[in-house]
């Protein structure tokens, strides 16, 4: 395994050096190509679902995101625990990076982040993660080899498109600069995601498998992709069940109907025009308290002059 270089004074440096690249020679029967292409359906489907959908949309309420931490905690400390109980198996040894990839402690502080000091006293799993969580602690204890399915379909995709989640949720929910609350997604022993995916990948090709486990650790990984499309699922029926959030002083986020990229004011938002959105500027002033006075003001002129004419 790479690890940290020793630098001049004996301690370690921060930033991973890593000692061998995958080549280019990837063959069909390489466990890194069996899980792109036996993962490939499950992987659209996911990417579909109406939570994953809205969020890259920018349309994730605070509430839900927090909700989507909590299961994350859950999931990866399941995960992490039984992947330092097998660190010494040779079916999986050779993918154990607790320093580069480990991310239940990234998850604690963006859980305090959001739900204060006693945060665990306010969180719970929900249904659809302790059944992710179960078949994760059922493989760590009695295949530990699938192992190998869950950590690349979590740890890949967290340096893939869940880098772009990040900035997602940083900008609609209006996270510190300073990336408190997604420091799920900040891996700071990582110099070179592109790299360092490589390097994965060719950890897992040189696996000493046979066919039938390659055949078996692919079924897993869609199995994953299946429990992470149901706690989604499971998302996004709670974000229905909540109400709309406000944003810039009162005002609704877009309803999701047509092309937010035509709606100016999330042309604003995204930095891609100047001018803000007319209707949403307008019905942000009206819920001003000053300025409903004056309109109820203004209809009781109204009112009577009418009376007055009709007279």
């Amino acid at each position: 395994m790479p690890s940290a270089q020793e630098s001049p004074e004996g301690g370690e440096e921060d930033i991973l050096h890593y000692e061998e690249i995958e080549d280019d020679a990837v063959g069909p029967m390489d466990l890194s190509e069996l899980l792109k292409e036996g993962t490939k359906e499950s992987h659209d489907r996911a990417e579909n679902t109406q939570f994953v959908k809205d969020f890259l949309k920018g349309r994730i309420k605070k509430e839900l995101f927090k909700l989507a931490t909590v299961a994350l905690y859950f999931t990866y400390s399941a995960l992490e625990e039984e992947m330092d109980h097998n660190k010494d198996n040779p079916l999986f040894a050779p993918l154990y990076f607790p320093v580069e990839l480990h991310r239940r402690e990234a998850l604690a502080k963006d859980l305090k982040y959001f739900y204060g000091e006693d945060w665990k006293e306010k969180i719970q799993c929900s249904e659809a993660t302790q059944q992710y969580v179960d078949r994760i602690h059922h493989v760590g204890q009695h295949e530990p080899e699938l192992l190998v399915a869950h950590a690349y379909t979590r740890y890949m995709g967290d340096l893939s498109g869940g880098q772009v989640l990040k900035k997602v949720a940083q900008r609609a929910l209006k996270l510190p600069s300073t990336e408190e609350g997604i420091q799920f997604y900040v891996f700071d022993n990582i110099s070179n995601a592109q790299q360092f995916k490589q390097l994965y990948r060719a950890r897992m090709n040189a696996l000493d498998l046979d066919k039938n486990t390659k055949e078996r650790i692919v079924e897993e990984a869609n199995k994953a992709f299946r429990f992470n499309m149901q706690v989604f699922d499971e998302l996004d029926k709670i974000g229905r069940s909540l109400g709309e959030e406000a944003q810039d002083g009162g005002v609704p986020v877009h309803d999701g109907k047509g092309d937010i990229r035509k709606c100016p004011y999330y042309a604003d938002k995204l930095g891609t025009a100047s001018p803000s959105c007319p209707f949403h500027a307008a019905v942000g002033l009206a819920r001003q308290p000053l300025v409903q006075l004056v309109l109820a003001a203004c209809m009781v002129v109204a009112a009577g002059a009418a009376a007055w004419y009709i007279l």
